[in-house]
C-alpha cells in the first residue's frame, strides 16, 4: 500500500490490487515452501479470501442493509447544483454586506455562510472554491490578515464533512453498521466466556447505526465547532481590530437590501428545512431526504440560472403550489385508490393527481432550464457520476482489502496491541484517534474510513467498560477525519485554496493560517468526547418519540425508567396511599369473600411497590459501594481470564493439526509448544489474586440480589396495574353483559323444545362472552352444557341444571359488578391516572415526550456494563 501510494498509483485500484497481489504472494510462497498455499493465513487462506472479497464485493451494491449508499449521488448531485447555479455566491454575498460593518463580521459571515453550505451542499472542494473566489478577495480589499483569512475559508470549507447531510456520514454509518454486528459478536463470545450463558441480555447488546442517526448525532456537534471558528474570530475582532477590521457597506440597508439578502437566504435554509427536518421527524428516509434534495436543488437553480427573465419564478411557485396542495389534500382527505367509496373521494383523488402532474411538470420545466442555459445540468451530472464512481471503486477496493487483512490476522493483532495497552478503553481510544489523525495527513477521509474504521471500530465498540454508541463513534471520527482536510502535506482544502487564492498570499501563509483552526478543531473533538451526550440525545430522543418508539417495557431503557420512576413515586405517594386507603375502606361493604379479597390483595400489591423501591434504592447504594473497590480486580482478572482463553484456542488448534500429522518431528515440535502454552498457562494463572473467588462470590450475591429485587418490582407493578385495568373494564362493560341474560332463557327453552341447532345456538352465546372480561366461570358451565347435548342428547336435564346454574353465576356476576360500579370505579380510574407515570408505566403502549426526554437525557451518558461480562 505505502508502495502504491507513494508511487502516485490511483487509490481506487491501489486498495484491490495490493490485497489480490498480496494473497497471490503468500499462496504461492505457503505453497512453495511448506506445500500448502494456505499456510500464512490464519483460517482457510486464498479461497476463503476469494469468497469473502466477493461477498464484500455483492455487499456494497445488493445488501438491502446499506441501501443508504444510494443517497450518496443524490447529495453530491444537489450540492454540485447548487454551486453551478452560483447559489452558494449569492449567499456569500449577501451575508458579507449584511455582517460586514461588525469587527470580525465579514470573517464570521464566511463561517456563517460555510455552515450553511455545509448543510445544503456536504462538498469541500466545491465551498472553499467558491469562498476562496469570492469573500478571500473582499477580505485581502479590505486588509484582513491573510493567514486569519485562509485560515477561515479553509476550515469553514470543511464544515461539510460533518454538519448533515455529509457523504463522508453516509460512508461511515454503512462501515459502522457492519462494525456493530462484528461487535455484537465479539461482546457475546465475552459473555459466555465470563458466565457460561450462550444468551446475552438484549440490554447489553450492541447498538447499530443508520445515516438518519448519524446526521441528527452530527448536528450539535457541528454547531460546536462553528461557534467555536466564530468565537475565535469575534475575539481576534475585539483585541486585534487591524486583524479583522469592520467592513462598510457602500449601498443603503433598505427594502431593496433585505429583500435581496431574504432571497438568497431563505431557499437555501427552507431546502436545509425540508432535507434534514424531514429525516429528523422520521418523515423521510436518508434516501428519499436526498432524492427531495436533489430536486429542490434543481428548482433553486432554474430560477437563478434565468436571471433577468420573465417567468423567472415560475416553475418553483408552480411547485410550492403543488406542494401545499397535495399537503392539505393528504392531511384532511383518504387518497388512497382502493378504498374510493364515494363520489367525494373519487374527486379529491383525481383533484390530487391534477396537483401531481402540476409539480411534475414544473420539476421537468427546472431540469429543462438546467440543461438549457450554459449546459449546467450536463456539467453537474458528469461531476456528479464521476464523483459517484471514485467512492464507490473505493469502497470495493476496501473492502477487499480489509478481508485481505482480516485474511492474514491483521485485525488479531490490531485487537492484541490495542487491549495490551495500559489504561483501558480509553488508551485505546486516544491512540487509535491519533493515528486517524496523523493518517489525516497523508490519506483522503475516504480511504481512512473505508480502509481504518471497519479494522478499529468492532474493537472500540465491544469494550463494555465505556459502552460507547457507535453513532458517538462516528461523530468523533468525522470530526477528527476533518482535519485531513487542513494539514499538511496533503491537505485537500488548502489545495482548493492555492488553487483561487491570489499570489500575493504565500502557500506558508495558508498552513499558518490553517494550523490554528485545527487546534479549534481538537478542541471541538474534545468537547464532543467529554460531553457525550451532544451526540447520542438527539438521535435518542428522535426515536424515542417517534412512531416507532419502543414500549415502556423495551430491556433496554428499563435502568433509566426506573430513575424516571423513583421521582415519580416520591411526588405522588401521598396521593397513591389516599386512593388505596378510599378503596379498602369501600370495600368493607363488599359481600362476596373472593372478590373482597382480591381487592384486598390488589392494594395490598400497590403499596407493597414503596416497600420495594425503598429496598431497590438501598440495594443499588450497597451494589456502588461494593463496586467501587472491586472494579478494580474484576478488571484485572477478566484480562488475565481473556489470556488464558486463548492460549487454551491455541492449544486446540494445535490438538487439531496433531490428529491430521503424520511425521514424528512435527508432532514433537508441536507437543512442545503445546506444553510451553500449558506451562505459560500455569505462570499467568498464578497473577489472579488468591482474594478472587471470595470477592467475585460476594459481588455475584449482590448483583443477584439486585436484579432479583428488580424482577419482584417489575412483577408486582405489572400485576398491580393489569389487575386495576381488568376491574375498570369489568366495572365499565356491566350494562352491555347484562343484556346478555335473555340468552340464558333462549338456550333453556331450545332445550326443552329439542332443537336440532342448540348446538351452534349455546356456541355463539359463548363467543358472545368472550368480550367480557373475567366471564370463563359463566361461559364454562355453558360449554360443559353443549358438550354434553353432543355426546347424548338424553342427558338434556344434566345440560338444563349445568344452563341454570350458569344463569345463577351470571345474576350473582352482575349483582356484584353493579355493587363495584358504585364503590370503586371512579376511584379506581382515578388511581389509574394517577399511576400511568409510576407504578403503570410499564404497560403503557408508549412512552409520554416527556418520558422520553427524560429516558433520551440518561441513555445519552454512556455507561459502564463491564462487570456484568
Amino acid at each position: 500500500m505505502i508502495i502504491a501510494l507513494g508511487s502516485g498509483f490511483p487509490l481506487a485500484f491501489a486498495l484491490p490490487g495490493c490485497a489480490i497481489l498480496t494473497i497471490f504472494i503468500a499462496g504461492i510462497t505457503g505453497y512453495i515452501f511448506e506445500g500448502n498455499s494456505s499456510e500464512y493465513f490464519i483460517s482457510d487462506g486464498p479461497f476463503q479470501w476469494i469468497n469473502a472479497g466477493i461477498t464484500n464485493f455483492r455487499g456494497v451494491y445488493w445488501e438491502v442493509e446499506r441501501d443508504t449508499l444510494i443517497a450518496i449521488p443524490l447529495f453530491i448531485f444537489m450540492g454540485i447544483m447548487l454551486q453551478k447555479s452560483k447559489i452558494a455566491e449569492d449567499l456569500l454575498i449577501s451575508m458579507g454586506q449584511l455582517f460586514g460593518p461588525v469587527p470580525g463580521g465579514l470573517g464570521i459571515s464566511v463561517i456563517f455562510v460555510g455552515a450553511l453550505l455545509a448543510a445544503t451542499t456536504g462538498i469541500v472542494g466545491a465551498t472553499v472554491v467558491a469562498m476562496g473566489l469570492i469573500s478571500l478577495p473582499a477580505m485581502m480589499k479590505n486588509n484582513y490578515n491573510k493567514s486569519l483569512a485562509s485560515g477561515i475559508v479553509c476550515s469553514s470549507g470543511t464544515l461539510g464533512q460533518i454538519i448533515p447531510p455529509s457523504i463522508v456520514l453516509i460512508i461511515l454509518s454503512d462501515q459502522l453498521a457492519s462494525a456493530s454486528d462484528a461487535a455484537d459478536n465479539l461482546r457475546i463470545a465475552e459473555y459466555k466466556n465470563a458466565t457460561g450463558s450462550f444468551n446475552i441480555p438484549n440490554q447489553f447488546s450492541v447498538d447499530s447505526v443508520s445515516a438518519g442517526n448519524m446526521f441528527l448525532g452530527a448536528f450539535l456537534p457541528g454547531m460546536v465547532l462553528v461557534s467555536l471558528y466564530m468565537l475565535y474570530v469575534l475575539f481576534v475582532g475585539i483585541f486585534n481590530k487591524k486583524a479583522v477590521p469592520p467592513v462598510k457597506y457602500e449601498g443603503k440597508y433598505n427594502i431593496n437590501f433585505f429583500n435581496k439578502v431574504l432571497l438568497s437566504l431563505l431557499p437555501p435554509l427552507s431546502l436545509i428545512f425540508i432535507v434534514l427536518g424531514s429525516i429528523l421527524m422520521g418523515i423521510a428516509t436518508v434516501n428519499q431526504a436526498g432524492a427531495v434534495g436533489a430536486v429542490g436543488a434543481a428548482v433553486m437553480g432554474s430560477y437563478r440560472l434565468y436571471e433577468k427573465k420573465s417567468h423567472k419564478f415560475t416553475p418553483a411557485i408552480i411547485a410550492i403550489l403543488s406542494l401545499v396542495a397535495l399537503f392539505f389534500l393528504v392531511l384532511n382527505f383518504d387518497l388512497n385508490i382502493k378504498t374510493i367509496d364515494n363520489n367525494l373521494e373519487l374527486i379529491t383523488i383525481l383533484i390530487a393527481t391534477i396537483f401531481v402532474i402540476s409539480l411534475l411538470s414544473s420539476v421537468m420545466w427546472s431540469f429543462w432550464r438546467t440543461y438549457k442555459i450554459n449546459n449546467v445540468l450536463k456539467d453537474v451530472m458528469m461531476e456528479t457520476s464521476i464523483t459517484t464512481s471514485m467512492v464507490f471503486i473505493i469502497l470495493i477496493g476496501a473492502a477487499m482489502l480489509t478481508a485481505a487483512f482480516r485474511g492474514f490476522g491483521g485485525e488479531e493483532i490490531v485487537k492484541d496491541f490495542l487491549t495490551s495497552l495500559p489504561g483501558g478503553f480509553w488508551t485505546q481510544f486516544i491512540v487509535v484517534m491519533a493515528v486517524i489523525f496523523v493518517l489525516g495527513f497523508f490519506l483522503d477521509f475516504i480511504e481512512i474510513a473505508v480502509v481504518v474504521v471497519p479494522i478499529v471500530a468492532p474493537i472500540l465498540l465491544a469494550d463494555t467498560s465505556a459502552n460507547i454508541t457507535a453513532v458517538w463513534l462516528g461523530v468523533m471520527i468525522g470530526v477528527n477525519m476533518q482535519t485531513s482536510f487542513l494539514t499538511p502535506p496533503f491537505g485537500f482544502s488548502l489545495f482548493y485554496l492555492r488553487g483561487v487564492a491570489p499570489k500575493s498570499i504565500k502557500t506558508t501563509e495558508i498552513w499558518k493560517g490553517a494550523s490554528v483552526f485545527i487546534v479549534l478543531q481538537l478542541v471541538g473533538l474534545g468537547i464532543v468526547g467529554f460531553f457525550p451526550q451532544l451526540v447520542n440525545y438527539l438521535p435518542l430522543r428522535s426515536y424515542l418519540t417517534s412512531d416507532v418508539s419502543p414500549p415502556p417495557i423495551n430491556s433496554k431503557i428499563q435502568e433509566c425508567l426506573l430513575d424516571y420512576k423513583y421521582e415519580k413515586y416520591i411526588g405522588k405517594k401521598e396521593l397513591i396511599l389516599s386512593k388505596t386507603q378510599s378503596i379498602i375502606q369501600n370495600n368493607k361493604n363488599v359481600v362476596e369473600i373472593k372478590r373482597k379479597d382480591n381487592i384486598t390483595s390488589l392494594v395490598n400489591n400497590i403499596n407493597t411497590t414503596f416497600t420495594i423501591i425503598e429496598d431497590l434504592k438501598k440495594s443499588k447504594i450497597n451494589y456502588n459501594n461494593f463496586t467501587g473497590s472491586y472494579k478494580t480486580l474484576h478488571s484485572k482478572v477478566r484480562k488475565i481470564q481473556k489470556k488464558i482463553i486463548k492460549n487454551n484456542l491455541k492449544i486446540e488448534k494445535l490438538k487439531n493439526d496433531l490428529k491430521n500429522e503424520d511425521n514424528f518431528e512435527v508432532i514433537q515440535v508441536i507437543e512442545d509448544e503445546i506444553y510451553q502454552i500449558n506451562k505459560n498457562i500455569e505462570k499467568i494463572t498464578e497473577n489472579i489474586p488468591d482474594k478472587w473467588l471470595e470477592e467475585n462470590n460476594k459481588f455475584k450475591n449482590i448483583l443477584s440480589m439486585h436484579n432479583n429485587l428488580k424482577l419482584k418490582y417489575n412483577k408486582n407493578v405489572d400485576k398491580s396495574y393489569v389487575d386495576l385495568i381488568n376491574y375498570i373494564r369489568i366495572f365499565e362493560e356491566v350494562n352491555d353483559l347484562e343484556k346478555l341474560s335473555n340468552n340464558f332463557d333462549i338456550v333453556i327453552n331450545k332445550i326443552n323444545n329439542n332443537s336440532d341447532k342448540i348446538f351452534e345456538e349455546i356456541k355463539l352465546i359463548e363467543k358472545k362472552f368472550n368480550f367480557f372480561a373475567d366471564t370463563n366461570n359463566v361461559k364454562k358451565n355453558l360449554s360443559k352444557a353443549r358438550k354434553k347435548l353432543k355426546k347424548n342428547f338424553d342427558k338434556k336435564n344434566e345440560a338444563l341444571d349445568l344452563v341454570k346454574e350458569g344463569k345463577k353465576l351470571f345474576i350473582d356476576e352482575i349483582n356484584w359488578r353493579k355493587n363495584g360500579k358504585n364503590l370503586f370505579l371512579n376511584l379506581f380510574k382515578e388511581l389509574e391516572e394517577i399511576s400511568k407515570d409510576n407504578f403503570g408505566l410499564r404497560k403503557q403502549k408508549k412512552l409520554s415526550k416527556d418520558q422520553a426526554v427524560f429516558i433520551a437525557s440518561c441513555r445519552a451518558v454512556h455507561k459502564d456494563i463491564s462487570l456484568n461480562f
